[in-house]
């Protein structure tokens, strides 16, 4: 079983994919809430830190300076490869480097407290870029800056395999004695034993060699016909091709195994199976993702100059993109294109109400076609594996696809004797396929996948035998995440918020029984690593007032209790008497389900009603009212301090949130805003009633998507809010990026209606408070031209409430205090001043 380093893209908002850790502090009885008067039923609080010193005094310059002084938390943990370890990252205090750390699984072995920072001299043996294992093998693999390195797991001994500049990767076993990796379009091999390096294949994007080629006009023909040099120097290129074709035939010695494509393609990914006899090879046409007009000016450069930098293509100018998938026979030469059309649903017209609708609007009509989908391997900025994957007796693969138009997604595998697609599982999606939640694989011994959908309607685990049914292995309306399947094929293990949707614990399920047993019950974030002997778990837990520390637990121990075995969080930190959030299930007017949400309240009796502040999350598909620590930990301590002024603040789980299920997600097809600002005005209205707040003194806030719906709420309702502050925020969708917004709007080009209901530019007129809007100016993500197209709008519509703050040197996250301090300073002034 091959295990690899996730790799987690992201694109939208600050993407805050909660970093995970723990805490001393344990869940409590609703009766503890700090706020008064919450109804006991929506709450679910956690105990709140204790002061101990008033060491640091909260204010603005303090929250938004370097955020080192909050303790530096481990980042990116991981076992090391002999399981003797367990490594973390922590970033230097003062500069934007990361050092690796080592440290025991055990605290009683560990004496150094949080470890010790391995040297670079030595950090080739813990670094792993990719790494692979499995139960067979007498040897682990890794990878560290492109080169090749392996530890036997008798002496563990570590050697280097590789040296070049010319880095590896894909990093595979090869038969019993090997790996194999990938470099440029080639694959190679390299014996672990003997460290003796073959070349298996190479793949060129170019018309196959011929030595003599035919004549190209009447001219050239007589030239060959009347000069015999000319003949004799085609013949004896013709001699020397076949020579050497003969030599590569018949010397074992040399590499033979050469693909041409079209020299017009390119390789999207390749993969070689374990025994090396087959590879699959994925090619798409080479054009460029972006052209001349795709640039962001940068004003504050070194040379004084403004730079004009290359940016990503707007989804407004993106074309169909379709990957053919080819199946290699190495020995022979041969290569076969394999056919979607055995994919069900290759060719239905999965849009053809959407764009019904649009031409109807338009005063036209639309007939529904059956012509091929564009599909290709669902690999894409979210990706956490790579959707090829061998079964290890190397007659089978699987392959993850989807359709361009996001609306399916198929795992298919092929048989290297038919040389088909055979589907193993669809999941089709009206709205969008989640790019969340497509992990699968293989049974070791078994020709059986296991797979994630979110067919029930949220993420659950599935197994499916080459030639049997769908088996659901788990079921509930709760998440599973991050699968892994022992190297016995016993057990699954997994992430899953069972208890409460914003309490996240490790199981693990017998796949005979299908019986689940948790085995953590820590209350608040949690992930984890599986040792490489399966006898441990490291555990990366936080909560809701204490960042990510580092945990172990012995699985052979019954109900062992995690040991805590890094204490990063600093003194400074603890000092601070930090407001802790109730999280409140606030009764929803549209759905059944509740809106999760995160209260921060002033204690104790006061006089008159509150002020309050709705925070909105970024990235839309995110969950932020959890009960962990949240990577929005300067708004946290923002919070924190409005409360400390007399404000109660909100922060929701608003519809498209992560944690609730595929109809929460997907509440927002079509219709980016809508939801969105229905739940804000549940939670005002949820403020009004239970947090003693008054309904005409509340303003709002958010950045990247949550600015996005600052815009929607003071343009669409403009009564809800006396003020708000948009940062970094997107105003019309046609101007952001293709594979987020795509899933949720289609394209332009099929579903304007779509893009014009959801854009903030066109619902300007309704502006009628105060509005701040908080912009960077070399933002890749949401451009900085998304504020200049709606603040010329709002010039020309003469609104004069609004002002702009530009930050000429900020990215999309904000990286320089003194930005960070700036920006607050004015959202804090707004709410003064208005509410």
């Amino acid at each position: 079983m091959t295990k690899y380093k996730k790799i987690v893209y992201s694109s939208v908002g600050i993407a805050l994919l909660s970093a995970c850790s723990a805490t001393e502090t344990s869940v409590s009885s609703p009766s503890k809430n700090p706020v008064a008067n919450f109804p006991v039923e929506t709450v679910y609080q956690v105990n709140k830190t204790v002061t101990t010193s008033a060491k640091i005094q909260l204010n603005l310059k303090q929250i938004m300076s370097d955020p080192d002084w909050l303790g530096r938390s481990p980042e990116d943990a991981f076992w090391s490869a002999d399981g003797a370890s367990i490594g973390y990252y922590r970033k230097q205090e003062g500069n934007p480097i990361r050092d690796l750390w080592l440290t025991a699984p055990n605290s009683e072995d560990n004496n150094a407290g949080n470890g010790h920072k391995v040297s670079l001299a030595d950090i080739h043996q813990y670094q792993y870029d990719e790494i692979i294992s499995d139960k067979d093998m007498d040897f682990v693999a890794w990878l560290f800056e492109g080169n090749i390195f392996v530890q036997s797991k008798t002496d563990k001994s570590v050697r280097q395999l590789t040296k070049s500049i010319n880095g590896a990767r894909n990093l595979q076993f090869y038969e019993q004695d090997g790996v194999s990796f990938q470099r440029n379009d080639s694959f190679y091999t390299v014996n672990v034993r003997t460290g003796m390096q073959e070349q298996m294949l190479s793949w060129y994007f170019d018309d196959e060699y011929e030595p003599v080629s035919e004549p190209e006009d009447y001219i050239a023909e007589e030239q060959i016909k009347l000069i015999d040099y000319v003949k004799l120097q085609r013949k004896n290129r013709i001699l020397r091709h076949d020579n050497d074709t003969s030599l590569r035939e018949k010397n074992s010695s040399l590499m033979t195994s050469s693909f041409y494509f079209d020299a017009e393609h390119r390789t999207v990914l390749a993969s070689l199976s374990p025994n090396g006899k087959w590879a699959i090879v994925v090619t798409t046409e080479n054009t460029p993702s972006n052209d001349d007009t795709d640039i962001m000016p940068d004003y504050i450069e070194e040379n004084g100059r403004i730079i004009a930098q290359s940016v990503r293509q707007r989804v407004a100018d993106a074309k169909p993109i379709q990957q053919d998938v080819w199946l290699l026979e190495v020995q022979s030469g041969e290569k076969t294109k394999l056919d979607y059309k055995a994919l069900p649903g290759y060719n239905e017209d999965v849009l053809a109400a959407v764009k019904r609708e649009n031409a109807e609007v338009r005063g036209n009509t639309y007939k529904e076609n059956r012509l091929p989908r564009d599909i290709g391997l669902l690999f894409d900025w979210y990706a956490t594996e790579p959707p090829i994957k061998w079964h290890d007796n190397s007659d089978k693969v699987a392959v993850m696809l989807e359709a361009w138009d996001n609306k399916d997604r198929w795992i298919a595998t092929i048989d290297v004797d038919d040389k088909v697609f055979e589907t193993q599982h669809r999941m089709h999606d009206n709205a969008w396929v989640n790019y969340r939640f497509n992990q699968f694989g293989w049974f070791d011994e078994a020709e059986t996948l296991y797979l994630l959908s979110e067919e029930s309607g949220y993420s659950q685990l599935y197994t499916k035998p080459v030639n049997g049914k769908l088996t659901s292995v788990t079921h509930g309306n709760f998440v599973v995440d991050n699968v892994v399947l022992s190297q016995d094929d016993n057990y699954f293990y997994y992430k899953a918020n069972k208890k409460h949707p914003g309490i996240y614990e490790i199981y693990r399920v017998s796949t005979d029984s299908m019986n689940s047993q948790a085995l953590t019950d820590l209350n608040g974030m949690t992930d984890y690593q599986l040792s490489p002997d399966e006898s441990s778990l490291l555990l990366i837990h936080s909560k809701l007032v204490k960042p990510p520390e580092l945990y172990s637990m012995d699985l052979r121990i019954e109900n062992d209790v995690p040991v805590k075995i890094t204490s990063t969080i600093s003194d400074d930190f603890l000092s601070v008497d930090w407001t802790s959030p109730s999280i409140v299930a606030v009764k929803s007017s549209h759905t059944e389900q509740p809106i999760y949400s995160r209260v921060y309240a002033p204690q104790g009796p006061v006089s008159g009603k509150h002020r309050a502040v709705m925070f909105n999350h970024g990235a839309g598909y995110l969950q932020n009212s959890h009960l962990g620590w949240s990577g929005y930990f300067r708004e946290f301590m923002f919070h924190s301090f409005l409360v400390s002024q007399g404000y109660v603040v909100m922060d929701m789980d608003y519809r498209a949130s992560a944690g609730y299920g595929r109809d929460w997600r997907t509440a927002i097809y079509r219709q980016m805003g809508t939801p969105e600002i229905q739940d804000l005005k549940d939670g005002v209205e949820w403020l009004v009633q239970n947090a003693n707040v008054d309904r005409n003194r509340i303003g709002t806030y958010g950045g990247s998507y949550g600015g996005f719906m600052t815009f929607m709420a003071l343009f669409t309702e403009p009564d809800l809010f006396q003020a708000g502050a948009a940062l970094r925020p997107v105003s019309d969708w046609a101007h952001y990026n293709d594979p987020y917004t795509s899933n949720i709007l289609n394209r332009p080009d099929v579903d304007p209606i779509a893009y014009e209901r959801s854009s903030p530019i066109y619902f300007v007129d309704g502006l009628t408070k105060p509005l701040l809007i908080n912009a960077p100016m070399v933002d890749d993500n949401v451009f900085f031209v998304d504020v200049v197209r709606l603040v010329q709008v709002l010039i020309e519509k003469e609104k004069e409430n609004f002002e702009t703050a530009i930050y000429p040197v900020e990215p999309h996250g904000f990286v320089q205090p003194s930005s960070w301090l700036d920006e607050y300073r004015r959202i804090y002034k707004l709410f003064e001043e208005n509410l």
